[in-house]
């Protein structure tokens, strides 16, 4: 089975200064990034994440990962 494209975070990921203090949500709603790390450290599948939060959709869930990475990417990287 061939993997998934990776997704661009940058049409999912929203940061509004006065909606959830600054932090980065998806796509316009009140649900972070952070939210979803939470969810999935206490061992909620995407699936389960999804039935409790049907705005939610799998490619949201995967565009916050994506996020993250890249953000911790950035954190790493050390000048030249």
């Amino acid at each position: 089975m061939e993997a998934p494209a990776p997704v661009d975070y940058r049409d999912i990921i929203t940061i509004e200064p006065g909606k959830r203090s600054g932090k980065p949500c998806i796509r316009g709603l009140r649900i972070t990034v952070y939210d979803i790390f939470g969810w999935l450290a206490s061992g909620m599948s995407e699936d389960d994440i999804i039935d409790d939060f049907p705005e939610l959709t799998k490619r949201d869930i995967r565009a916050a990962l994506a996020f993250a990475a890249d953000q911790h990417g950035r954190l790493l990287r050390v000048p030249a």
